[in-house]
Order: structure tokens, then C-alpha cells, then sequence
């Protein structure tokens, strides 16, 4: 499914996509018609318009677009509501903009997902409290990763702090206990955000040394939940931890709003 403001998709205007890659995006996944976090995805895409447009989002032109990708569907989905302008010249991307909404589905996977092995890579995201749609870079250092036989790459920046993964946050359970998020700059994810509200924990530098000395480690986001990470680089992890159960189970168990 492939819908342009409210309409089937036109290819001649999605094409700016991939031709001038510039916009923005949130994905959510739909368990029968609820989406966790609904509204701080509504919020992720009227604070980064500003951000990547300096215009307002039509939000009620949003929240309807998205009733119609998901009128009908039972079951688990991810659908993507993607912010670009089709207008837009490359030459001179300061000119005034008309943002335009794409939504578009895709199936998901049962929660919980499979522990996953990701390797360190030195990367930083362009403009990273922004979820564009400049993937190249994360993307290249998935894939280098699973080259290296892991599933995916885990970022730290030249200050050897651990920031994000490519397309999810990273948490961490102490030696105490205690949940860690890294304080770094990295994407204000939603899922991130929901377990932050339900759960106690600390926002703190953590270097690749600390990080290898964690009792445990996830990544989070919309499609995976709370995924275990079972490896990072050589050093293992345990997969199954009171805690990481307990952020799993919580997650889980939110209900969700309806679109």
C-alpha cells in the first residue's frame, strides 16, 4: 500500500525520494488498529517539519491519512508516514515548501524478536535528533557489520561514547541493576520514550569500555520492541535478565491508542 496525501501514489511525485532524499519520516507498528505511543509519533512529525521545513504539518490531514492506510487491516504492521515535498529543487532546498504526505505498510515480525550480535563502528548520524530519510550512512555500517558476521552496528562517536544503532536506541541494565540509556546525540525514539515513562532509570555517558562491563543490553524501536542484544564485538551477553524481562513485558502489555 502506497498512498500520497490521501490518494493512490503517483510515481512522477514519490520519485524526489530518491532522487533528492530529503524529508522526514515516522514508522509505527499497528497491533489490531493501536498504535503504542500514537501520539509522540504525531509529535516526532509536526517538530521535525519544523526542523527540516520551517512549516507547519497539517496534523488532522496526517492522523486521516493514516486511518485510511490502516481501515480494514487486522493483525500486526508497520506503516511509515514520510514527509517530503515533490517540488522541491535540489539547487535550492531553502525555498518555501509544501509538505506532502506518504504513507506506506510493510509486514512485521511477532514480538519478542530474537537476541541480536552488533558490532561497534565509529558513526554519527546527520543531524541525529531528526528521523530523515538520509539512511545511507547507517545502512553502509549495517551492512559492513553483517559482513563481519553480526546481525547489525551499534554507533559511538569520536568521543568513544555509544550513542544509537542504525535504526533503534540502545539501553542498558548495570551491574546494580539499573536501566542505562546512553546520554549522547541520538534519535528521541518513541519506544524509547515509553519505556523511559514506565520504568526508572539513568541518562549517562557510556563509553565502548562500559558498555562491554553491562550485566545487559537491548535495542529498542517501533517494529522490535525490546530486543535482547546477545553480543557486542567479542563480548557477550546474557539474553534473558529479570529487568529486560520486565521492560519486555511492559512494553508488551501497553495497550495503545487508536488511529
Amino acid at each position: 500500500m502506497m498512498e500520497l496525501n490521501g490518494a493512490p501514489a503517483d510515481l512522477e511525485a514519490v520519485k524526489a525520494l530518491a532522487l533528492v532524499n530529503y524529508g522526514h519520516f515516522t514508522s509505527m507498528r499497528v497491533d489490531d488498529q493501536r498504535v503504542r505511543g500514537l501520539s509522540l509519533h504525531m509529535e516526532r512529525l509536526q517538530r521535525d517539519c519544523r526542523a527540516v521545513f520551517a512549516t507547519e504539518l497539517d496534523m488532522d490531514r496526517v492522523r486521516e491519512c493514516v486511518r485510511r492506510a490502516v481501515a480494514g487491516h487486522d493483525g500486526s504492521f508497520v506503516v511509515r508516514v514520510s514527509i517530503f515535498d515533490p517540488a522541491l529543487d535540489m539547487g535550492h532546498p531553502s525555498s518555501a515548501a509544501t509538505p506532502h504526505v506518504l504513507v506506506t505498510s510493510r509486514p512485521t515480525g511477532q514480538l519478542p524478536m530474537p537476541p541480536m550480535r552488533v558490532q561497534a563502528v565509529p558513526y554519527v548520524r546527520d543531524v541525529p535528533a531528526v528521523k530523515h530519510i538520509g539512511l545511507f550512512g547507517a545502512l553502509h555500517a549495517r551492512r559492513a557489520a553483517q559482513l563481519d558476521g553480526f546481525d547489525d552496528a551499534l554507533f559511538y562517536g569520536p568521543d568513544d561514547l555509544i550513542s544509537e544503532g542504525g535504526t533503534w536506541n540502545v539501553g542498558f541494565i548495570d551491574r546494580e541493576g539499573s536501566v542505562i540509556w546512553p546520554k549522547a546525540e541520538v534519535l528521541p525514539g518513541v519506544t524509547m520514550a515509553l519505556l523511559q515513562q514506565q520504568h526508572e532509570h539513568t541518562v549517562t555517558h557510556v563509553t565502548r569500555e562500559a558498555a562491554h562491563g553491562m550485566q545487559a543490553a537491548f535495542a529498542t524501536n517501533t517494529s522490535i520492541g525490546v530486543r535482547a542484544i546477545s553480543t557486542i564485538d567479542s563480548t557477550p551477553f546474557p539474553t534473558e535478565h529479570p529487568v529486560l524481562a520486565a521492560l519486555r513485558e511492559g512494553y508488551q502489555a501497553a495497550p495503545g491508542d487508536l488511529v
